[in-house]
Order: C-alpha cells, then sequence, then structure tokens
C-alpha cells in the first residue's frame, strides 16, 4: 500500500510534504504510511487517492488476496479463549508454558504422539 502512495505521489512530481498539506498532516505521517511504519485507515486512503487524482482502486490492482483468517466465534467459545490467554500468560515462563503450548496444538491437530511428549515434559 505504501509503495503505491510513494509511486503515484512521484507519479505527480509531488513531495511528502506536498501531500501532507493538502490531507492536513505532517509529512512524517506520510513517510510512516509509504514506509508501512503506520497503517492508513479506509478514510484516509480515499482522501488521498482524491488528492493524487487517482481511483482508490489503484492501491489495490494486482496485490494478492490474503486467505481468510481464522474466524473467532463470539460467545461462550471466546470467552473461554480469552480465558485460556489470561490464565496462560499468568504462567511462570519455562518448560510448563512450553509442555502446554506443545499440547494444545497437539490437542488441535489430534496427534498423539505429541500430547504424550507434552505429558511427560508437564509431569517432570
Amino acid at each position: 500500500m505504501g509503495e503505491r502512495i510513494r509511486r503515484r505521489r512521484a507519479e505527480l512530481g509531488m513531495t511528502q510534504h506536498d501531500l501532507a498539506q493538502m490531507l492536513d498532516i505532517s509529512y512524517q505521517q506520510v513517510q510512516k504510511y509509504e514506509t508501512g511504519a503506520n497503517r492508513v485507515s479506509a478514510g484516509r486512503l480515499f482522501a488521498m487517492s482524491q488528492r493524487l487524482g487517482c481511483n482508490i482502486a489503484y492501491f489495490f490492482d494486482g496485490l494478492e488476496t490474503a486467505p481468510p483468517a481464522d474466524v473467532i466465534e463470539h460467545g461462550a467459545a471466546n470467552r473461554t479463549t480469552i480465558e485460556l490467554a489470561r490464565n496462560f500468560s499468568r504462567l511462570p515462563s519455562g518448560n510448563v508454558k512450553g509442555a502446554i503450548s506443545t499440547l494444545v496444538r497437539a490437542l488441535a491437530d489430534g496427534d498423539e504422539l505429541a500430547m504424550e511428549e507434552a505429558r511427560r515434559e508437564m509431569v517432570g
């Protein structure tokens, strides 16, 4: 995204300062957008497309679509996940955390061998 912003700005012979003034932001913010240090909101991207004289689709042409992320469902399943993460973060670092992480992954994958190895790590 940032590369497309930079390319379009350069095509028009604009500096980062010029674009920043048009958007009423600092040139450092434009720099952060262009380097990818900061994400560009939909509203800001729309404003940029208007100031840069291009369709908003310009910024997306040729980009590959990412596979959909795993969705965390609402309700009790989500509460359980949050509670698990909260309690896990309270554990002391070390072998127990690693073993529990391995066990959960093994359970999710149905990997009996990894489950047994994780059990042995937790027991001692």
